[in-house]
């Protein structure tokens, strides 16, 4: 073992002081936690994935993993680079990349927002104002409302309702516990990508629920705010949790003792992203029909339909 990897414990042993965690490895570990998060991965999960141990895990997410990560950062430094560029990051491959980067940084949330909107538009990734106000896209965690107040949306504006889990697993031709198990995570998205797809081709108008982790995916999310109007359906963990099994799925708690606080990671982490949304809606402590008549209120503003 290296000599500057600490052992993989638990916890240090109680014969010896427990290390100095290094300002750049504990972000490090926040850093891959909060991946971890927005992707709804569990630990064992992740360990699966990646063929590393949950101890490991633990430990690199804890700021005590690979202390020869330093070693990149030193000669980073010396370099008077940024570790990305070491790393093989896609914006250091090329003088452009690495201009493009320099705009950026350091401007707000606004300012990158608009520079997004100005790309997209640029490469022809967004369409008409227009057509994306006739397409509704509902984006939160699971047990939101997506799919019922979706449905009963599509009924009331007499349009496609797209249930795009069930697109997935037509695309697929399996279902989803078999695509994530079997197939793994990049064979899922490039299977939401096609099932999103699809509805943005054939329908003119629709209402389209999506699954709470399509803003983990770059890809298919700018896809989804270029060509729909998005809304987010928000509640509190406690009722995205008490919802989901009340529809009969125990999934969340089998197991899983920390279920709680892996959901409420998983919002923290992912709310930035359904932040970026045009429209939100809190169903929270709502019953069914008031929030229904809120996002029939929400979305009158948009152009004729």
């Amino acid at each position: 073992m290296d000599d500057l990897e600490p052992p993989l414990t638990d916890s240090p042993p109680t014969d010896r002081p427990s290390p100095v965690r290094d300002a750049f490895l504990v972000a490090l570990g926040e850093r891959v936690r909060a991946q971890r998060a927005r992707r709804g991965m569990t630990r064992r999960a992740l360990s699966v994935a990646s063929d590393v141990s949950e101890r490991h895990l633990a430990n690199l997410e804890l700021g005590v993993g690979n202390a020869s990560v330093l070693v990149l950062k030193q000669v980073a430094r010396a370099l008077g680079c940024q570790i990305a560029e070491l790393l093989g990051d896609e914006t250091a491959t090329s003088p452009e990349w690495l201009l493009i980067r320099d705009l950026l940084r350091g401007r707000s949330e606004d300012e990158l927002r608009r520079s997004r909107l100005a790309l997209t538009e640029l490469f022809g990734q967004a369409g008409q104002p227009e057509a994306r106000a006739q397409r509704i896209a509902l984006i939160g965690l699971r047990g939101a409302g997506k799919s019922t107040l979706g449905k009963m949306l599509a009924e009331a504006l007499g349009v496609p309702f797209v249930e795009l889990n069930q697109e997935i697993e037509r695309v697929a031709g399996c279902g989803l516990p078999e695509i994530h198990n079997l197939l793994g995570a990049a064979a899922y998205r490039r299977y939401e990508r096609r099932a999103l797809e699809e509805p943005i081709q054939l329908y003119p108008d629709a209402v389209i629920a999506t699954p709470g982790g399509v803003v983990s995916d770059p890809a298919n999310y700018n896809l989804l705010l270029g060509h729909c109007t998005t809304v987010w359906l928000q509640a509190s963990p406690q009722e995205h949790m008490s919802r989901v099994i009340a529809q009969g799925d125990l999934r969340p708690m089998a197991g899983n003792k920390e279920a709680m606080e892996d959901l409420q990671r998983i919002l923290t982490e992912r709310a930035a992203f359904y932040a970026k949304a045009d429209l939100s809606l809190s169903t929270q402590g709502k019953p069914l029909e008031q929030s229904f008549a809120e996002l029939r209120q929400l979305i009158t503003g948009l152009p004729a339909r």
